[in-house]
């Protein structure tokens, strides 16, 4: 018996042994290719600055295309999560039916027209049946989505679907407020435009005075 528990215990270090060096490998083989593609990234960023007419030589231009590159892989890092990443186990068994709202989120993404950003809050709700998320996950769901090239139609719907899918609650809704510095900086040059859209899902939708409660509470 005692020799089967020290061959028992030899076998789970193995295991957790193999499993940790290929989460290393696979850590190590996303980190090459991401080296690799920033290196592409840099070299357009520098092709892109030579024909503005800048000169990539003098002092503060010897290393923005890489960084340019970085920055912009870290502003669309949002292709390389997904909703259930993010969630990691943190939905929750609970008799709770009222309404759970989180507000306020601050969120930063890129128009896909031009590729300039585009800023604001999001305001989320959802009417639990039977299951919770842990409130940072609300915020984390933002921002897998709004980590990529998009429009603030698409994003609000997006929200609002991994919502529903995640948790299959009552009831969902989201309300985003953003500036788009695309109508700001070019174009007409509205500095004060605020645009707000909105996703109404199952009684957030049905029901008129479900709806209001949310609006009354966030805006």
């Amino acid at each position: 018996m005692e020799m089967n528990g020290v061959i028992s215990e030899y076998l789970k270090k193995r295991v957790e042994t193999k499993h940790i060096d290929l989460c290393r490998e696979e850590k190590e083989s996303d980190e090459t290719a991401d080296e690799s593609k920033a290196s592409h990234i840099e070299k357009a960023y520098s092709a892109i600055l030579t024909e503005l007419g800048e000169d990539l030589n003098r002092d503060g231009l010897l290393r923005t295309p890489l960084r340019a590159a970085k920055a912009m892989q870290f502003l669309t890092k949002g292709y390389k999560e997904t909703p259930q990443d993010v969630l990691n186990d943190a939905i929750f068994d609970e008799n709770h039916e009222e309404m759970v709202i989180v507000k306020d989120i601050d969120l930063f993404s890129l128009c896909e027209h031009h590729l300039v950003p585009f800023f604001g809050k999001a305001h989320i709700a959802y009417l639990p049946n039977k299951k919770v998320v842990g409130l940072s996950k609300i915020a984390r769901i933002v921002e897998v989505y709004s980590r990529r090239l998009q429009v603030q139609e698409r994003l609000t719907k997006q929200i609002a679907s991994a919502i529903v899918e995640a948790l299959e609650p009552t009831g969902v809704a989201v309300v985003i407020e953003a500036v788009h510095m695309c109508m700001v900086m070019r174009g007409v040059q509205k500095i004060n435009a605020n645009t707000v859209t909105s996703a109404m899902l199952g009684a957030f939708n049905d029901d008129l005075k479900t709806r209001k409660e949310f609006l009354d509470l966030t805006l």
